[in-house]
């Protein structure tokens, strides 16, 4: 391939050209990453978007509901919060909504509310410019898996269907309980059949021991096929910046074979480092692998 002046544009600087223009995955940060900071109030929530690019690299930000659980409706902070995140050149990539009630509620006054304790943040979403917002696959676990697969596929499906009239993805992460179960998750998405849902695999949200033990790379699996979003959790690493509870290469491998091609989320959980240095060691290991993957495939 020929350039202007006569250049040649050999294999290995086209592949590199096709690895910085197309990335096999784009990468983000969940704020969560920064829960003591902002719990503590060592750092400002209308700051997150600064540090996010700044001090961590990254150009796309996934807000967590608990950090503004009382602004869904208050229009000037958000008109603020969405400032921040385009006078720092960062894209709102979701929300994570968590205490807004069990969307499979064995009630169905309670199931309803709940849904409809969603909305607002359907629509705060959209404001900030989000594609989707994560919610909760919650019912009463004293009822067998069917019976609260049967109770959050019929919330779901209608907070799913709210969120379409506005443009916005509904979507589940393995966050406790049954939803920490692969193959209860892909029950949960054939019962819904709506093309705005879909899964958000935390590649570290499943439990390793005890009567709901389930293997990570066997869940992660499970949900990628219907994956409109990856939470890239890590919690320590080694000499060689490799993360020390998961395997991250066979991680990113199972997400790109799904066909993935979205961003992985940094949500450090770890005590060894600060907040900033896990992101930044999580965000390393991520661009290695890429970078591998890109030259390898």
């Amino acid at each position: 391939m020929a350039l202007a002046g006569g250049a040649i544009l050999n294999e290995t600087m086209i592949r590199v050209w096709a690895a910085e223009s197309n990335p096999l995955f784009k990468i983000s940060l969940g704020e969560w990453a920064f829960h003591r900071a902002l719990f503590g109030k060592s750092m400002k929530h209308f700051d997150v978007a600064k540090v996010t690019k700044d001090e961590c690299g990254i150009d796309a930000l996934e807000y967590s509901a608990q950090f503004f659980m009382d602004k869904a409706e208050d229009m000037d902070y958000l008109r603020e919060l969405k400032k921040r995140a385009t006078d720092n050149g960062v894209k709102a990539v979701l929300i994570t909504v968590d205490n807004q009630g069990s969307i499979g509620d064995p009630d169905e006054k309670r199931r309803l509310k709940a849904v409809e304790n969603h909305h607002k943040w359907v629509e705060a979403a959209k404001f900030l410019g989000c594609h989707s917002i994560r919610v909760n696959a919650l019912s009463d676990e004293k009822l067998s898996a069917d019976e609260q697969a049967k109770l959050v596929i019929d919330g779901l499906r209608r907070l799913v269907e709210f969120g379409a009239q506005h443009g916005m993805n509904v979507i589940v992460e393995n966050h406790g309980g049954l939803s920490s179960n692969g193959k209860w998750m892909v029950k949960i998405m054939k019962g819904v059949d709506l093309p705005t849902t879909g899964t958000l695999p935390d590649l570290g949200n499943f439990p390793t021991h005890g009567p709901g033990a389930y293997d990570r790379y066997v869940g992660v699996a499970e949900m990628m096929p219907y994956a409109k979003g990856v939470s890239a959790k890590s919690y320590g690493f080694d000499a060689k910046g490799n993360e020390t509870t998961i395997d991250y290469r066979r991680m990113v491998k199972t997400v790109l074979e799904s066909g993935y091609h979205g961003y992985l989320g940094i949500e450090y959980e770890g005590d060894k480092m600060s907040e900033i240095e896990g992101v930044l060691a999580t965000k390393k290991l991520l661009e290695t692998i890429r970078n591998e993957f890109a030259h390898t495939t």
